[in-house]
């Protein structure tokens, strides 16, 4: 097994795409999506600082609204495809019936097993915290064979979660994967979906938070995904300290103003069902999310420049500088391709 230990994603992914590019520890394998590269063998990820969630290469070109919604989403356990499709259009080719999406987490944590999981592991942990039993389950081993069978488009790549407090007293994960996609999936959506996790989990049992392992059992990269420009994070990017070692963002506790965990999960169904931003009473909801999603929304419905303009000013409501940080780059980015564009025109019509 190969072993990865960083503090956080963004000192992870150039690690792992300078591992997985040498010949020495990777193949070149078929998929059902085209050629991948495999490491040979299963890879251990261990994040020091899992709360340091958030990537700000910008070769990755990372998309935090996406990222940070679809934890919440996750939380609040749902399973439709239309609310995530609004901040990654491809998430809805996922759903065999163009409605739900059939391997979503957050909905098997929350419901699939005719019981809410997460209540029942912070019960467990709460009441015995040397406790040994606590496992979260996402794969069905009645139903998945089913649909991956009948070549259903989702079924769960993560497929359970061992959560444990440990001998410091604080709260660590282990999450397990049949088959990952380095840079989409474990160093990309499923450090922030899991380290929120663990966050809720933690405060909610009234623990710190402790390490996060991913174990992939096939950890690959597409080589289409293999630019130069991506591999350039690889050579140039490996061992440079991340914003967050620098001090330059700090991340933002998700109930650290003593926010009842309860109140956090009814306040993310306010936001999400019914679109409330009024009444919220987590800081995080208030001081955070809102503003993200706000940011996003009016960059999604908003033509020429005020589209990033307009997201760019409302970004500086949002307190956890983390977060800000990476959605203003990101929408920069596009602004800047944007005015490209428009300065290049006349040159192209003449």
């Amino acid at each position: 097994m190969l072993s990865i230990m960083m503090n956080n994603v963004h000192e992870a992914l150039p690690v792992g795409l300078q591992k997985i590019t040498h010949k020495a520890l990777a193949t070149e394998r078929e998929s059902r999506n085209g050629p991948v590269l495999v490491f040979n063998m299963p890879v251990a990820t261990c994040y020091l600082r899992p709360d340091q969630r958030v990537m700000f290469w910008p070769e990755r070109d990372a998309n935090p609204f996406f990222h940070l919604y679809e934890s919440f989403w996750m939380l609040h356990g749902c399973q439709d495809a239309a609310r995530v499709a609004a901040f990654v259009a491809r998430m809805g080719t996922f759903s065999d019936d163009g409605v739900t999406l059939h391997g979503a987490y957050g909905y098997r944590w929350r419901s699939w097993f005719q019981h809410d999981q997460l209540a029942w592991a912070i019960k467990r942990l709460k009441a015995n915290r040397d406790d040994r039993r606590v496992v979260i389950g996402m794969w069905d081993a009645g139903e998945d064979p089913k649909v991956a069978d009948a070549g259903g488009k989702d079924v769960p790549c993560n497929t359970h979660i061992y959560v444990n407090v440990n001998n410091r007293g604080e709260l660590d994960i282990t999450v397990c994967c049949r088959s990952n996609d380095m840079v989409w999936g474990a160093y990309g959506a499923n450090a922030v979906h899991f380290s929120m996790l663990q966050e809720y989990l933690a405060a909610a049992i009234g623990v710190p938070m402790g390490r996060y392992y991913q174990i992939s059992n096939n950890m690959h990269v597409y080589k289409k995904v293999l630019t130069d420009e991506l591999l350039s994070i690889a050579n140039e990017g490996r061992g440079l300290p991340s914003p967050y070692a620098n001090v330059d963002v700090a991340p933002y506790a998700l109930l650290g103003d003593g926010t009842p965990p309860e109140q956090l999960l009814e306040d993310i169904g306010l936001f999400i069902d019914d679109g409330a931003t009024i009444g919220l009473r987590s800081k995080f909801m208030r001081r955070v999310f809102v503003p993200m999603c706000m940011a996003h929304e009016h960059y999604r419905k908003t033509q020429g420049l005020d589209r990033y303009n307009g997201a760019l000013e409302i970004l500086e409501q949002c307190k956890a500088s983390d977060w800000r940080r990476a959605g203003s780059e990101w929408i920069t980015r596009r602004k800047t391709k944007f005015l490209r564009g428009a300065d290049d025109g006349p040159v192209h019509q003449a």
